[in-house]
């Protein structure tokens, strides 16, 4: 049998509620859509007392974009066992998940939303994208990357965030098809960097060994191996077909 006494909250667990309630609210609605009023509805609790948790709109949205910002990152965690290509089409499947579950806070994390500017909203973005580099340069095995194999990966991290801002306007393509692309365009990135530095080209020899020809690498290079044999044959330097 209920009493019907609301238990009252703590100063801390109110406003982790409040957070909560904002960072449901923005994933579901752009921030600048989501008035103090409703956040206040949600939680169940008055206007003013929103305001007495937190000093107005911005420092809530601050506080919702970093428990964002952190489960965010930690997508990118991910056990150093198995194949390289296992392990980041996995980073991707949550990666995504993240991204579809919060499509506007996603984009408000990203592109600034009401704080665009803000100093903090800037850091916050910093951070991830920098535990994301530091996620992939840990599953290369490699401590101190050369210069080119640092712009590879920062290049795919950067990538990665693109991508899923542009799949959020239709999600036109299949998500699980661009989570496997992603992890091709990483293998592209990674083959070209090895093209012109030798040592990238060991780090890739290196974690190509470990493959499995039925994993997302291996996929990778059958599809171009197919596409090569169906090109017209190149006249070598006689004329004889190549």
């Amino acid at each position: 049998m209920t009493t019907g006494v609301r238990r009252r909250m703590g100063v801390e667990e109110r406003r982790q509620q409040l957070i909560g309630v904002a960072l449901e609210l923005f994933s579901h609605r752009s921030p600048d859509e989501v008035s103090i009023d409703e956040i206040a509805a949600a939680a169940g609790i008055s206007r003013p007392l929103v305001y007495h948790y937190f000093p107005g709109k911005q420092s809530l949205y601050e506080a919702a974009l970093r428990r964002a910002a952190d489960e965010l990152a930690a997508r990118f965690d991910e056990p150093r066992e198995g194949p390289l290509g296992a392990r980041l089409l996995r980073v991707m499947e949550r990666f995504f998940g993240f991204v579809d579950e919060h499509g506007p806070g996603f984009s408000a994390l990203m592109r600034g939303g009401p704080a665009v500017g803000s100093s903090t909203t800037n850091a916050m973005i910093d951070e991830v994208r920098q535990a994301a580099y530091e996620q992939i340069l840990d599953h290369l095995g490699v401590g101190n990357p050369p210069a080119r194999l640092a712009l590879v990966v920062r290049s795919w991290v950067s990538l990665a965030e693109s991508t899923a801002l542009l799949w959020l306007d239709g999600r036109e393509i299949p998500r699980a098809e661009l989570e496997l692309q992603l992890v091709h365009d990483f293998a592209a990135l990674m083959a070209v960097g090895a093209a012109y530095d030798p040592a990238t080209e060991r780090i890739v020899l290196r974690i190509l060994a470990d493959e499995p020809p039925d994993g997302p690498f291996g996929e990778l290079v059958g599809r171009l191996v197919g596409m090569a044999s169906a090109l017209p044959a190149v006249p070598g330097p006689r004329g004889t077909a190549t």
